[in-house]
């Protein structure tokens, strides 16, 4: 070892919920834990097009918590600027990514296609982030890994994937660097899930970077959400209304469909069309055949649950769907409307006051899902402000990650107090909640990290 001192570079999800990436410089390699995507607040979306405030060609792995798009659609972007090294992740992981990024690149083309079509772009040529060629790529230098296993990387550095929740494949990353045990969070999942097991938790940390998404907040029990969203079909569907959920592809959105088949199976809500419109929906419902020993439902309740929702594939089909005013519930992305087929359907329903738009997920700062939520009473979809006279309804206790009080027990293993927590992932209010708790319960003392913040140990 060439230098004892270790660095971590604050590269996305500091201050912010979005972006994770956190650049550790052990002095002889470079290690990216996660490689996320900005979404939300234009200044933050447009930091994905800057090249980042580190030497690309100089990491030399990068390592995924999971599949989630903040946590991983940046690797095109990190390839196109000269990343060589592998990425590391669980099978569910990075089968996850490859259908996220196959996704948004299609999206990304499609929705410059549009803009140059249709001319309400200010870029002449409006251009994709990334194109499909680009995640081919970046496909090539995945690598996975078992999990709960130790997994050399260098000389005196080895890494370790636990166990989750929060989405198939998800894990926390423990890195031993030199006998110093470095913890990343990654997204925690909840204690109790229809779907998933609980999260493991650490036994370990020398130094912890942890989430705080929901610092502050506390779910309901997502037993209790069900009786709501049977409310919320029926009410919906009497008045002659459709109920569309943005929803997340992968785990919430089935996660969704379970909830909804129990309910007609059990003659609780009408029998009306129920449809999942997203090709990396129907991909990751795939997965959930081949993953048995990631989550809870067995081959024959995929099975039933799937024969009962239309998988829609093709972007002709949303087209015909988006204008059929007959009742209907729909599942499409994304979670938080920041792009996705739930926006066509905005784009002809948005303005009809029978329709019921659901939220079921975080909504980060500067999201439409966020400004719908927070009264906003126009919406913008391809360069066009639409009239939104929908019911807006939430229901908290469906999200998939950890809340206050989950993050503070998922502590609770580790024996010998850490030497540096970072607090990150999180808006401010939720991650100054969650430092505060951690005090209090352990006596712990721990530190916010803003964007592009440089730590030296």
């Amino acid at each position: 070892m060439k230098n004892t001192k270790i660095i971590i570079h604050f590269l996305g999800a500091a201050g912010t919920v979005t972006g994770s990436k956190y650049l550790i410089d052990t002095g002889d390699h470079q290690l990216l834990i996660d490689c996320g995507l900005f979404q939300g607040l234009k200044e933050l979306r447009l930091k994905n097009w800057e090249y980042p405030p580190v030497d690309v060609s100089g990491i030399d792995a990068v390592l995924l918590t999971h599949g989630h798009f903040d946590h991983t659609g940046y690797l095109p972007r990190l390839v196109k600027y000269g990343f060589k090294g592998p990425v590391y992740g669980t099978n569910p992981t990075l089968d996850i990514a490859e259908i996220i990024l196959n996704d948004s690149a299609k999206i990304q083309e499609q929705e410059a296609a549009r803009a140059n079509k249709e001319g309400y772009s200010k870029h002449k040529p409006a251009e994709p982030l990334y194109d499909l060629k680009d995640v081919e790529k970046t496909i090539s230098h995945f690598k996975e890994v078992p999990p709960s296993q130790w997994i050399p990387l260098f000389e005196g550095i080895s890494a370790r994937f636990q166990y989750n929740g929060h989405i198939l494949g998800a894990t926390f990353i423990e890195l031993d660097v030199h006998g110093k045990r470095f913890v990343f969070s990654g997204d925690i999942g909840r204690t109790n899930d229809l779907l998933l097991f609980p999260p493991l938790k650490p036994q370990k940390a020398d130094v912890l970077l942890i989430e705080s998404t929901y610092g502050g907040r506390f779910h309901p029990d997502e037993v209790e959400a069900i009786p709501q969203i049977e409310k919320l079909v029926n009410d919906t569907i009497n008045r002659g209304g459709s109920l569309f959920i943005p929803s997340f592809s992968v785990e919430r959105a089935q996660l969704m469909m379970l909830i909804l088949w129990r309910l007609l199976k059990e003659n609780k809500i009408p029998k009306v069309p129920m449809i999942m419109d997203s090709p990396m929906g129907a991909s990751i419902l795939d997965l959930f055949h081949r993953t048995r020993d990631w989550h809870r439902l067995t081959t024959d309740e995929c099975d039933e649950m799937c024969d009962h929702f239309t998988v829609v594939s093709s972007y002709q089909e949303t087209m015909e769907l988006r204008s059929d005013n007959k009742p209907k519930i729909v599942i499409a992305g994304s979670g938080m409307l920041t792009g996705g087929r739930m926006l066509n359907y905005l784009e002809t329903q948005a303005q009809n006051p029978e329709n019921t738009l659901l939220f079921v997920g975080y909504q980060a700062e500067g999201t439409r899902g966020r400004k719908l939520l927070e009264g906003e009473k126009e919406v913008k979809v391809y360069g066009k402000w639409i009239p939104f006279n929908m019911e807006v309804a939430v229901i908290e206790g469906l999200s998939s990650h950890a809340d206050h009080n989950e993050l503070i027990q998922w502590m609770n293993e580790i024996t010998s107090q850490p030497k540096r927590i970072f607090v990150v992932h999180g808006e401010k209010e939720g991650a100054e909640a969650l430092l505060q708790a951690i005090n209090e319960t352990y006596g712990w003392d721990a530190q916010i990290p803003q964007l592009y913040d440089i730590e030296e140990l």
